[in-house]
């Protein structure tokens, strides 16, 4: 095998994954002068370029690109296999990333039914965020909002993102007849991180609406729904995600008018995971498909 120094392959993924030489350097603990030397034999070793270096900044050639898919999906293969061989002698552990609106609803308060099945599996929940993909902190699962496009990649669609206008049953008995755009428009809004969402619903209501009020805008989207609940104002909300509280008659929507129609959750995994990772995967989405 004529194999190029796997020394300067591990310093190139690092690079390229960052890139930067500094960043790589710091996850290897070596200099920054030594990864460009790694990378500077590994060019030599190909007789080509494989960054474009401008001052303090890198990017990738379209041969680093080729070379960097290829090498990444290589090392997931490896780490992989090292999981599974790890996993004969003991309990795997799994680890799940799962952005908060769908942990704090679907995931953790269920999660035991899987642990009690599978208990051969050790698994660790940790909070993901929007745009996080499944390689960004060693995850083997991640329900995020979105598919993920990454080589090696599979994202298993788990609920629709359709959006509605929702509040209290408290809320609604205090603001009578919530029942058209208009009356909407005036009524105490509430805000998830901007004022984007109730700006796109109007604008698909066909309404007039000015964003210059005053009322909270939450940061985070379980606080958000807190506030809903507990009959501060109206907030637009992901039905599907939402509908055990729907259907209890915690939430009550208030128009069949709706945002986000084509986003959706997914469950990402990588397409060569160990067989925890596919037990999990088919029991969440099936669990969550059926409750």
């Amino acid at each position: 095998m004529k194999l190029p120094p796997l020394t300067a392959i591990r310093a190139f993924e690092a690079a390229a994954r960052h890139l930067s030489f500094s960043k790589a350097g710091d996850e290897l603990f070596v200099t920054h002068a030594a990864v460009s030397h790694q990378i500077k034999n590994l060019e030599i070793w190909l007789e080509t370029e494989l960054f474009l270096r401008k001052g303090r900044s890198v990017e990738l050639t379209r041969a680093g690109e080729m070379l960097f898919n290829k090498v990444s999906y290589a090392f997931v293969e490896i780490e992989e296999a090292c999981n599974r061989i790890k996993a004969l002698e003991g309990k795997e552990t799994l680890t799940v990333g799962c952005i908060p609106s769908i942990a704090s609803r679907w995931l953790v308060p269920n999660l035991n039914d899987f642990t009690t099945t599978h208990p051969q599996f050790n698994v660790q929940v940790v909070y993901a965020i929007t745009d996080q993909k499944l390689s960004d902190q060693g995850l083997d699962v991640l329900i995020a909002l979105g598919a993920e496009d990454t080589l090696g990649v599979q994202s298993v669609k788990l609920l629709p993102r359709t959006t509605k206008p929702v509040c209290s049953p408290s809320f609604f008995a205090k603001y009578k007849h919530l029942n058209s755009p208009t009356v909407i428009s005036n009524a105490p809004l509430l805000h998830d991180e901007n004022k984007e969402g109730w700006k796109n619903w109007f604008q698909a209501a066909e309404t007039k609406w000015s964003a210059d009020d005053n009322w909270p805008v939450y940061q985070d989207f379980n606080l958000l729904v807190t506030a809903a609940l507990a009959g501060h104002g109206v907030a637009l909300c992901p039905v599907d995600a939402f509908r055990i509280e729907i259907e209890r008659g915690d939430l009550i929507v208030l128009s069949e008018i709706a945002i986000n129609e084509n986003a959706a959750y997914f469950v990402r995994h990588r397409k060569a995971a160990s067989p925890a990772v596919f037990k999990f995967v088919q029991w969440f989405t099936n669990f969550v498909k059926v409750a």
